[in-house]
């Protein structure tokens, strides 16, 4: 088994999916050809957790996917089937929505500061109790609070009653206490402890610090240590206080496994020197998807937002109103503590400059004493937009640019939540021009990807990060891979797109049009869709955009507007025909984009991960419609008629797409060797910058691009790729071609991509 993988497959274990039924899988996605099992967190996590990253006892497997004992089986099983595995860590927080859960929370709740696992959590207790915001939006809230084997209950929710402060009533008890319970509002604006975002569910850890570091990490050391785990992926690492330093002392723990960290890089950002393998692939999907979208149809779909929503800001001006917002209303909490580090200045006006500076700032985080230069750009677009501030400002910067001062340190922790909530979770759905842009890791400003582009990415990461994971579906995506796919092919068709819609939206108004204009597009792109779940989306949009709704004041009256307009989908025969005709006009150029995108994916530089169940046409949308159950058996079955000899057509099963997923993930595991280089292969002819195509050293991957205007062309006429002399096979259809001139008419007849290999190197991944 290599020391790296040469490619993984993701499995959202979970209550329902437990680690036996997993264990299952091990042939199916041994004769899949991957290499690795890639699991989300296995530690014990909040009881009923959907997703396992709420851990809240690092001791133990969770014993609702099976505890050690299936754990244990699952690595046999692996093993037995010549599969690793690489197992998904949390370090930045834990779960504590059930305090009796989680043993170290539940200590420190009841023994405040003198608890042994005070130093466990990020808390303030200089600002007094511990708060936690848990109790309902009325006036007589802690009147529900009941005192219940001697412990504070109130409804669901269990509290521990420090030694000695048993006696009185509930309300009584409760003031006695290391920690007071508030009101949920008041969560935001004066939580004491740091939080994931602004998830007051989770805890924010304090790594940083040896002991606990040992704690947290001892059960997932074990294992490495046992040889019963072969990579790590490290979740979130921007919520910590020094993600170098986690990292060194992690590597130095872990020193042979492949290691990547889940860092969301800008566009044109690069990883900083960390001692690890790479990212979980975010920079890759941008690239591969924006190759499938028409660079020209930008000034088109520009005018058409404005047009429809009657806004004209710039992406920059609403995602530094976004940010904002959430610097100074999600995350003002965390806007206070850091406020308060310094003192010496008026406080209001520091919050403002922080505030304005985590809005400014260019990238998720800097990491002192390095990245010097996205705070010096972030000052300088804070001065412009807020000349007022310019003296605290300066003072404030001094003290950023300061790394021995606390406020340096603690700064980066807010600038990534403020980047994640104020534009992942916020702009990308207010910003509605081309919605399959939105995507994390992507930069919906930047219209498309040329393949010169793609190919500079590629060759790079080939120097730098040839380890680095591929990806482009994830379960923190906010549209699977096919439906971007899907989307890009509106990019070749602006006017049409652009007159369904209008003519849509004139008849089923919504208060919110930006928001309608994103439903159209997502319910096209996803479509069919069951009804339910795009009720489901539409909802989560409507409250992530918080303009006409919100997650804190949901307005019943717009909610029961957009149901209607969703059900008007439905229900309306004409408008339900117009959609499906629509789709299925889109459907067949989007199934040549996703199977181009999926290739691009699979072959190019760094492991590529298939998400579970991507391996066939997918069309989730955001968590936690991405997390659905997956039909392995109709998977398995396909997979063996594709063995048999079936060589499918590009049509409703999906099963091209296992076809190119297998054959080009078997290559990739039984003959590393022809995937140790890069270099693009240029096509000529009047049709060549529809070709893309890359030499890894032996194999050979092709893809189209741009199919529609392709076809309105008149195909690819005399296109040609040259190829050294040599006879070579596609590993989708199984021709041979020899000679140095490959017309790509005959090439890409059966399909819109190839695999071109060695012959004599087919035959073990055929």
């Amino acid at each position: 088994m290599p020391a790296t993988p040469r490619s993984t497959y993701r499995v959202q274990v979970r209550p329902g999916f437990d680690l036996d039924v997993t264990a299952e899988l091990a042939g199916y996605l041994a004769a899949l050809g991957v290499t690795h099992l890639y699991t989300a967190p296995l530690l014990t996590a909040t009881p009923g957790s959907a997703h396992g990253y709420d851990v809240v006892d690092h001791r133990a497997v969770n014993p609702q996917l099976g505890g050690e004992a299936a754990r244990a089986r699952l690595v046999r099983a692996l093993r037995a089937a010549r599969l690793g595995l690489v197992v998904d860590i949390v370090p930045n927080h834990a779960g504590i929505a059930r305090p009796e859960a989680n043993p170290a929370w539940w200590d420190v709740l009841r023994r405040g500061r003198e608890s042994a696992y005070a130093r466990w959590f990020d808390i303030d207790w200089d600002r007094g109790r511990l708060l936690l915001p848990v109790l309902a939006d009325t006036a007589g809230a802690l009147d529900d609070l009941k005192l219940v084997d001697g412990e504070l209950r109130y409804h669901e929710h269990r509290f521990p009653v420090a030694d000695g402060t048993g006696d009185g009533t509930p309300r009584q008890v409760h003031d006695r206490q290391h920690y007071e319970l508030v009101n949920w509002r008041r969560g935001d604006a004066e939580l004491t402890y740091r939080r994931f975002f602004a998830v007051s569910d989770l805890a924010g850890l304090r790594v940083e610090d040896p002991e606990v570091f040992d704690a947290t990490h001892a059960e997932i050391l074990r294992w490495v240590d046992a040889g019963e785990v072969d990579g790590i992926r490290v979740d979130h690492p921007d919520g910590l206080r020094d993600p170098a330093g986690y990292l060194t002392r992690l590597r130095a723990a872990a020193p042979e496994r492949w290691l990547v960290v889940e860092k969301i890089l800008e566009y044109g950002e690069d990883l900083p020197d960390w001692p690890v393998d790479g990212t979980t692939g975010y920079d890759a999907l941008a690239a591969v998807s924006g190759l499938f979208v028409d660079p020209d149809a930008e000034a088109d779909f520009t005018a058409l937002d404005g047009r429809l929503t009657g806004r004209h800001t710039s992406w920059e001006d609403l995602t530094h109103a976004t940010k904002l917002e959430a610097a100074t209303r999600l995350l003002a909490a965390e806007l206070t503590r850091l406020s308060a580090l310094v003192p010496e200045l008026p406080g209001e006006q520091v919050r403002a400059a922080l505030a304005e500076l985590a809005a400014c700032f260019p990238v998720y985080r800097g990491y002192p004493p390095s990245g010097a230069r996205h705070l010096a750009a972030a000052r300088s677009e804070a001065g412009r937009r807020r000349p007022d501030l310019t003296g605290v400002l300066d003072q404030v910067t001094a003290r950023l640019r300061d790394p021995g001062h606390e406020l340096a340190a603690r700064f980066p922790q807010l600038t990534g939540a403020v980047m994640a909530k104020g534009v992942e979770d916020t702009a990308y759905y207010r910003w509605s021009r081309f919605v399959a842009l939105n995507e994390v890791g992507g930069s919906p400003a930047h219209f498309g990807v040329p393949a010169a582009e793609l190919h500079r990415f590629a060759a790079a990461r080939q120097v730098r990060w040839p380890a680095s994971m591929t990806t482009l579906s994830t379960h923190d995506t906010k549209r699977g891979e096919d439906v971007r796919a899907r989307l890009a092919v509106l990019s070749e068709l602006p006017g049409r797109w652009a007159e369904r819609v209008a003519d849509w939206m004139s008849r089923a108004p919504l208060a919110d049009p930006a928001l309608a204009h994103l439903l159209w597009q997502t319910a096209v792109g996803a479509w069919p869709i069951e009804r339910e779940r795009l009720h489901g989306y539409a909802e989560k949009a409507a409250r992530e955009a918080s303009v006409a709704t919100s997650w804190a004041d949901p307005d019943p009256t717009f909610e029961h507007e957009l149901r209607a307009l969703v059900d008007r989908m439905y229900d309306d025969p004409e408008l339900h025909a117009q959609i499906t005709a629509f789709a299925a006009e889109i459907t067949p150029p989007g199934w040549s984009n996703a199977l181009g995108q999926k290739l691009v994916q699979l072959a190019m530089p760094g492991v590529p991960d298939v998400y579970q169940g991507t391996e066939l046409w997918e069309n989730s949308l955001v968590d936690p419609d991405n997390r659905r159950p997956v039909d392995f058996a109709v998977r398995r079955d396909l997979l063996a008629r594709l063995d048999a000899g079936r060589r499918p057509a590009v049509a409703g099963d999906g099963a091209a797409k296992l076809l190119v997923v297998s054959r080009t993930l078997r290559l990739r595991r039984d003959r590393p060797d022809l995937f140790g280089g890069y270099r693009p292969v240029p096509a000529r002819g009047p049709a060549a910058a529809h070709a893309v195509a890359f030499d890894r050293g032996g194999a050979v991957a092709v893809a189209t691009r741009l199919p529609l205007r392709l076809a309105r062309s008149g195909g690819w006429r005399d296109t040609a790729l040259s190829l050294p002399v040599h006879e070579r096979t596609d590993l989708f259809t199984g021709r041979v071609y020899s000679g140095s001139e490959l017309l790509l008419d005959d090439l890409l007849s059966t399909y819109p991509v190839a695999l071109l290999a060695p012959t004599d190197s087919v035959e073990a991944a055929a």
